[in-house]
């Protein structure tokens, strides 16, 4: 088996127009299939679903502003590494295109069409010429009248919050647009409240993911504290502080099995509940991006793990959830008690991990922050 490849095959589906239609059918349909298993799943829309019908070579869109920008400074050796961001200057589109086309920034010309090379570059020059990433853009350039897959309105449960409360919280039921480059890279993270996430690529370069399966997620954890020591002391759920880095050869030398994908123009991505993911744009790019639930989340968002030394992470109330779609459980949970296991539990004790759990929430409204994703 090469270093950087696994075992476990990433599920790619082809939906009908008929089948696409209705978004949260169709994650009920690929997750009886097995796809929540491995974390990851890519979606090619049908041929006649189009997005945004006007193109994307527009002044509007190069006139669109890339909100401070991060630096990414990465540190460490031997595939473990630390990757810290640093706020740059808004520019426009066309401004962060130009410099992720010049020299310092571009994609290695000599070996930009073939994916393995570039893959075995990026793990070999990780550290080198710190690339910019255009991430966190509040936005989406899907046309509003498309109704199908549109990343502003999927109609998933997460919907009552706004709904029901008016709570908007960007990134999570908002979408964020991010725009890559070489190298821009995001680091091993669930999403926030062990959420899903879809991710469209509307233009531009691949995006490279990886992924371990929810089974996995404690075991990982685990690993990634006994080598980020200092990081797990002062947050036990330092990982949704999205700086850790760990190359795919480290993860199969500790037998953590992954999975991994390219993503090219017009591909969906989902990520599901409790799947640590990670991943890096292989030059300039566009995608857009938000989070989703379904009555299967509610588990693990009753039992996701917070980070309680950072004022910007996102956390969700669960009491509306619990109320609305496990009212059998409703008065234990309000009184602080919570009977139900994580939904991973089973297979966890199967692959020898411990099992940390958190307290259940008592709060009765949604309490939410920002947190770049």
């Amino acid at each position: 088996m090469s270093i950087l490849t696994s075992n476990l095959e990433v599920p790619v589906f082809y939906p009908t127009y008929d089948e696409f239609e209705n978004f949260s059918s169709y994650i009920s349909k690929i997750e009886s299939q097995g796809a929540h298993k491995i974390g990851l799943a890519k979606i090619v829309p049908p041929k006649q679903w189009i997005p945004r019908k006007m193109g994307y070579k527009q002044k509007s869109i190069d006139e669109t502003m890339v909100e401070n920008p991060i630096k990414q400074e990465v540190h460490g050796k031997d595939g473990l590494y630390l990757v810290y961001n640093i706020q740059q200057r808004s520019i426009k589109v066309s401004q962060f295109q130009k410099l992720a086309s010049s020299s310092r920034y571009v994609t290695p010309p000599s070996i930009s069409n073939d994916v393995e090379k570039l893959e075995k570059k990026y793990w070999e020059n990780l550290t080198s010429i710190a690339p910019i990433y255009g991430a966190d853009v509040s936005g989406s350039f899907y046309d509003k009248s498309q109704k199908a897959w549109n990343i502003n309105n999927l109609g998933s449960i997460l919907d009552d919050l706004e709904v029901e409360y008016g709570t908007k919280i960007e990134g999570v039921n908002t979408a964020y647009l991010y725009f890559g480059m070489w190298k821009a890279t995001f680091a091993w993270h669930t999403e926030d409240m062990d959420l899903y996430s879809i991710n469209y690529l509307h233009f531009g370069a691949p995006k490279q993911w990886y992924v371990i399966p929810p089974s996995y997620g404690k075991l990982f954890e685990k690993f990634a504290a006994s080598r980020f020591p200092s990081s797990a002391r002062r947050c036990p759920a330092f990982l949704r502080h999205k700086m850790t880095i760990i190359a795919p050869s480290i993860l199969t030398k500790n037998s953590i099995p992954f999975s991994k994908m390219t993503q090219y123009e017009n591909e969906f991505i989902i990520t599901f509940p409790y799947a640590y993911h990670a991943g890096f744009n292989y030059g300039f790019n566009c995608a857009e991006s938000t989070n989703f639930a379904s009555k299967r989340w509610i588990e693990y968002g009753k039992h996701s793990v917070q980070c309680a030394c950072r004022h910007d992470m996102v956390k969700i109330g669960m009491d509306r959830f619990v109320r609305k779609y496990q009212p059998e459980l409703y008065d234990d949970w309000s009184r602080g008690i919570n009977v139900t296991s994580h939904p991973e539990d089973e297979q966890m004790l199967k692959n020898n991990t411990t099992i940390v759990r958190s307290s259940p929430t008592k709060t009765r409204l949604p309490i939410h922050c920002k947190s770049s994703k």
